[in-house]
């Protein structure tokens, strides 16, 4: 540790500083309120018919503090602006009297019947933009309106859809297509080896360890499948949440769900098998392959919709019950994955309110403590192996309830209800902890 650190930590009270490493996928469900004003303010100019300040409010809208995820300037009475989603640089162009934005997303050598099939289908599931060649063989995705349609909430939906498919299908595109080649890249340096080799070998241990399972059949797979189904979906929902992939590892870990809860004939041991047959491709994908996916990006768009407490709740209510027949039957791993699998889901597909959020992610570094450790964290709350630091927990539940008591004044979470038995109990009195919270907000 150089001068400067020791520095940085003293004014820390002498904690060691962790590294700054983002987790699970971005969300644009948290603004801030000069970000909602802005939005407010710039439909209130549309209908006044002042569309330009409309649309540079509605630009400021989407800046995030934290990133430096868009820029714009004015001239000749139009706004030209572009933005990042992910790997992708969306840019666009508003006027009075039209919005016009596009994303290339690859460069088109020679023309095949499979990609343009592929993206002619993707064409009918759009309901604002559209896949097209442009006239230098840029494959691009394409939004235009005029301005007497282009208010400031259907770009909101429309540039929100452009940009996270202009981001999915660049990577998906050029891993399937060997015609294709990438247009433009963000640098993708800007994580350590030493990160991206954690979460490879993260991966592929988690993968190995419920491959056991399964093989050991204690209980069989064949007669209770939803037990693993929790296993299996509480992994893939973990390994999004903690490795943030890109392109062909997010897309085996969002197929994994798909899978699970397709309405077609297959039954829940041949879902098994073909999950298992999808994160096989990740244990066998190469190291090489896997660093590729590995790059920090700046975002402006999130797809998982804002959901309040009382979602969160009904969520535990009807999964957590589900812990009881592993807990009786002394299947202490199938267990955990049950509570494993609903805080998953809750990150995977919601934005809970932020203080869930972040106790969700505490969740994480208490039951995932060495992978933490291995990507440079200090906190320690555990050994993974079913021991916890009582104190160390308990203290950071207190510092962060505090944290947000200005805001929820009733949020007092209740850790003297929490279980250190083991790490199934532990979960269990965890939810049934959040479950009980009060996030009523001040007047």
């Amino acid at each position: 540790m150089g001068l400067f650190d020791k520095i940085l930590d003293l004014f820390n009270g002498g904690k060691p500083r962790n590294p700054n490493i983002p987790f699970g996928r971005f969300s644009d469900a948290y603004k801030s309120e000069g970000q909602i004003e802005a939005f407010e303010q710039s439909l209130e100019r549309f209908d006044q018919g002042e569309r330009l300040e409309a649309y540079r409010l509605f630009l400021q809208s989407l800046k995030d503090a934290q990133a430096d995820n868009i820029a714009w300037e004015e001239g000749e009475g139009a706004l030209r602006f572009h933005f990042w989603q992910g790997s992708q640089r969306i840019e666009g162009t508003a006027s009075h009297e039209k919005v016009r934005v596009e994303s290339k997303v690859a460069r088109v050598e020679d023309l095949h019947v499979a990609f343009m099939r592929r993206l002619m289908e993707a064409n009918f599931q759009l309901k604002f933009s559209r896949f097209a060649l442009n006239p230098d063989n840029c494959l691009t995705i394409v939004f235009d309106s005029n301005g007497t349609d282009a208010s400031p909430l259907k770009l909101q939906n429309a540039l929100r859809e452009l940009a996270v498919q202009a981001d999915k299908q660049d990577d998906l595109l050029l891993e399937e297509f060997k015609n294709l080649r990438a247009v433009e890249q963000p640098d993708l340096s800007n994580i350590p080896e030493s990160e991206k080799q954690v979460k490879y070998q993260f991966i592929q241990s988690e993968i190995r360890r419920v491959f056991d399972l399964l093989d050991k059949k204690e209980p069989d797979a064949n007669r209770f499948p939803g037990t693993y189904a929790y296993l299996l979906l509480g992994t893939a929902f973990k390994l999004d949440y903690l490795v943030k992939p890109e392109g062909f590892t997010m897309e085996v870990l969002e197929k994994v769900y798909k899978i699970y809860f397709a309405q077609n004939d297959r039954n829940a041991q041949m879902k098994i098998a073909a999950i298992r047959k999808e994160l096989q491709l990740l244990l066998d994908r190469s190291e090489a392959d896997f660093f590729k996916e590995m790059y920090r990006t700046a975002s402006t768009f999130g797809v998982s919709p804002a959901v309040n407490q009382t979602a969160i709740v009904n969520l535990i209510e009807n999964e957590l019950p589900n812990i009881k027949w592993p807990l009786q039957q002394n299947h202490p791993e199938l267990a955990l994955a049950v509570p494993q699998y609903i805080i998953g889901f809750a990150l995977f597909h919601y934005s809970p309110p932020k203080p869930v959020r972040d106790l969700f992610h505490l969740f994480y570094e208490c039951t995932e403590p060495q992978f933490f450790q291995a990507l440079g964290f200090q906190t320690k709350y555990g050994d993974g192996k079913g021991h916890f630091d009582k104190v160390n927990i308990r203290n950071a539940i207190k510092t962060l309830a505090k944290s947000y008591r200005h805001q929820y004044p009733l949020f007092k979470p209740d850790v003297d209800g929490l279980d250190f038995a083991s790490a199934a109990l532990f979960a269990q009195s965890y939810l049934a902890m959040i479950k009980n919270l009060n996030l009523k907000k001040t007047e």
